[in-house]
């Protein structure tokens, strides 16, 4: 049976063509694009007609290369973005991206209307101001007449199942995330909503991850040629796919979502929402099976990616595997930063944030493209342990084991150094998370996988897995007392 994944990430997107024999899986990228965001008039914004291109054009790609009995299409995107659709079906505008600077100061402004106790006590999601809640009233508060005209809201994987197939539903696991939604209820937050004064009414049905939602329209299909296909709302959120692919051995083990973002958490029956959760800052997101996804959200690769993007502006090209190699031969802690201060959000110039962030804590300046990814990757590994000792407190227990999934499980440096910071084993693989439990879950879906444990036996016979067992833990103790005290921990 052959299926097709859709992900799409923050600086590329791909389609994947899965095919199963009924034991394993295998993988096949039919067509890749970028999904760089465009900066208009001083707004950060997704070129989202340029995405639903590449989206068509990859169908249309995967079909001429042979397979024209695709089974069904999921599409995975990155969590909070959202469009707008009028009373005759027109999208209002480009999705703004969760970077754009609009949603400054409006955690605090919120707070004057629904205390940040009654926020999270609703909805059990991590403060982070880029929510959509906060893009909602940041339109508000800037008067948008967008918000006036507008039928339906739908985030972005939404946005495009509606292009593809005329249907407006949100999916569970996307829907989750814009910390507008009430996990307990299993609906959205309406009476929270209406205290911030957020129209309810262009908020559609919510429904669980696994549903069909319809078939690619008739025009679509005299378009590119092709017959019909059902198009399945998956884990939309790429995280929530990507844990679809983690092949636990242990249910009390954590993963780590590894790319932009880092996303570490224990999958759960329900959501825990109390106040030491908040005190944390700690998340209850959507999975697959309306489980939940108790999780922390740290800055991830990004920083990394940010870096290198500002030495290719400058004519130098640089890959991952290059600062991998020249960080290995770094000298060890020589500079630590905490990846979750507010300046390396913002994008443009993050050498120059990681130099100033040195300076003001009394550390030696990064000289070379090694010290800086020594320097990144170090810290992302601490800040991991930070996150996972974390969960301990919360559950109760010591978490056994971290499964690490995604694109940056490729990067064997950091995976040592997060087996030596957090003192436990370290378990590596799939690559391709986010697009394996996209075709899982639509697998699922069409009954050819009965359930998800054995979804996860599909996974752990079709990929290579690696364990990294801890190292030199007393110079990461060391190194991590260090980072605390820097970060004001201590």
């Amino acid at each position: 049976m052959k299926i097709l994944a859709f992900d799409y990430g923050a600086t590329s997107g791909r389609a994947i063509l899965g095919n199963f024999d009924g034991k394993v899986l295998t993988l096949e990228e039919t067509h890749r694009f970028p999904s760089d965001p465009v900066m208009v008039n001083g707004t950060y914004t997704w070129d989202i007609l340029r995405l639903y291109h590449e989206l068509k054009k990859g169908i249309l790609n995967t079909v001429n290369m042979g397979h024209s009995d695709i089974a069904s299409i999921g599409i995975d995107t990155w969590g909070v973005d959202f469009g707008l659709i009028s009373k005759d079906g027109k999208l209002l505008g480009n999705p703004v991206h969760y970077r754009d600077a609009r949603t400054d100061g409006m955690i605090e402004e919120a707070s004057e209307t629904v205390s940040l106790k009654d926020i999270y006590g609703t909805t059990g999601i991590q403060f982070q101001k880029f929510n959509t809640l906060y893009q909602l009233l940041a339109m508000k508060k800037a008067n948008d007449p967008l918000l006036d005209i507008a039928d339906t809201l739908l985030f972005v994987p939404d946005l495009f199942n509606y292009f593809l197939t005329g249907v407006k539903k949100c999916e569970y696991t996307i829907t989750s995330t814009s910390q507008m939604y009430d996990p307990v209820k299993g609906d959205w937050a309406y009476d929270m909503l209406e205290k911030f004064g957020i129209r309810t009414d262009i908020l559609p049905e919510v429904i669980p991850a696994g549903t069909k939602i319809g078939n690619l329209k008739e025009d679509i299909c005299a378009e590119l040629g092709i017959p019909s296909i059902p198009v399945i709302a998956v884990a939309e959120h790429d995280t929530g796919s990507a844990v679809v692919s983690v092949p636990f051995s242990d249910k009390k083990a954590a993963y780590l979502s590894s790319g932009t973002w880092s996303l570490l958490g224990l999958e759960l029956d329900k959501p825990i929402i109390n106040e030491k959760m908040r005190e944390l800052n700690y998340t209850n997101e959507g999975g697959i099976n309306n489980s939940v996804r108790l999780l922390k959200n740290i800055m991830g690769l990004w920083i990394n990616t940010e870096c290198m993007r500002t030495w290719e502006k400058l004519g130098e090209t640089v890959t991952f595997k290059y600062l991998a190699e020249t960080a290995s031969k770094s000298e060890p802690f020589r500079s630590l930063i905490d990846v979750d201060d507010p300046r390396f959000f913002e994008p443009f110039d993050m050498p120059n944030k990681i130099m100033d962030y040195c300076r003001e804590t009394g550390q030696p300046v990064p000289r070379n493209k090694g010290e800086f990814s020594r320097c990144i990757n170090e810290s992302l590994a601490l800040k991991y342990r930070e996150a996972i000792e974390g969960l301990d407190e919360i559950v109760g227990y010591r978490i056994p084991a971290l499964h690490i999934v995604g694109g940056g499980c490729q990067n064997n440096l950091i995976n040592q150094f997060t087996a030596n910071a957090i003192n436990r084993p370290v378990i590596t693989g799939p690559v391709e998370a986010t697009a394996i439990g996209n075709l899982i879950t639509q697998l699922i879906a069409l009954g050819e996988i009965k359930d998800l444990d054995e979804g996860r036996e599909v996974i752990k016979n079709s990929f290579p897995m690696t364990t990294f067992e801890p190292q030199d833990t007393e110079a990461w103790d060391a190194a991590y007392a260090k980072l605390r005290k820097l970060s004001g921990k201590a």
